[in-house]
């Protein structure tokens, strides 16, 4: 007999953003260190720098990609990220999304990466 340990609430919500994430989980989430902006400066486009940190930081917060809309986040996550980065116009990663590869692309790059640490 099968059992069930999340409600259907819980499984919805599950790996996803429930609230805007307080001031220190900012700092500790979603802060950018050396390894993060290498990978981040790898990227031309101001979309698309901002795009890959916001996936990279968000796997850290909710523990996986978010495959279907990799900007269900909340606004204060991209204009925390996008001070740390030096981006004036916030509102430009919505345009991350106009190629649904590139954040395929982005978190194959991050998993990468996160083994390339591991291995180190």
């Amino acid at each position: 007999m099968p059992v069930e340990f999340l409600t259907d609430e819980q499984a919805a919500s599950y790996g996803a953003f429930q609230e805007v994430p307080t001031r220190p989980e900012l700092e500790r989430f979603f802060f950018l260190d050396d390894d993060d902006r290498d990978l981040i400066a790898l990227r031309r486009a101001d979309s698309h720098r901002l795009g890959i940190a916001v996936q990279l930081c968000t796997v850290r917060y909710v523990g996986r990609f978010l495959t279907d809309d990799p900007l269900a986040v909340p606004w204060e996550v991209v204009d925390y990220l996008a001070g740390q980065l030096g981006i004036q116009d916030a509102p430009q990663v919505k345009r991350y999304t106009d190629r649904p590869k590139t954040a395929y692309d982005h978190s194959w790059e991050i998993r990468a990466a996160w083994e390339d640490e591991e291995e180190d």
